[in-house]
């Protein structure tokens, strides 16, 4: 069975940054999607940012210019870096990794951050 693994959430003030990982526990070749979504108190998950197995990234308006993702296609990873965080990006954070070609999807248990104004 997959599970993917998360981590580098934590509590962080205003203004600060953290990075999160994502990583599988066995490799899957059909990956060529990977992503991160995030899902505050009372409201519904969001997408906040995805990189395709070559490259294109996409990222929600609210985090652009302050988040970046990165991929290793070789370890099916994926990382967030995220900074001038804001409380307003306080949520679990979820990993995602798909293959759109064979319709599989992944997703991990969640990563709190937390952002203290």
């Amino acid at each position: 069975q997959v599970q993917l693994v998360e981590s580098g959430g934590g509590l962080v003030q205003a203004g600060g940054s953290l990075r999160l990982s994502c990583t599988v526990s066995r490799n899957i070749f059909v990956i060529d999607t990977r992503g991160w979504y995030r899902q505050a108190p009372g409201k519904q998950r969001e997408l906040v940012a995805t990189i395709t197995s070559g490259g294109s990234t996409t990222y929600a308006d609210s985090v652009k210019g302050r988040f970046t993702i990165s991929g290793d296609n070789a370890k099916n990873t994926v990382y967030l870096q995220m900074t001038s965080l804001k409380p307003e990006d306080t949520a679990v954070y979820y990993c995602n990794q798909a293959s759109t070609r064979y319709g599989m999807a992944y997703w991990g248990k969640g990563t709190l951050v937390t952002v203290s104004s």
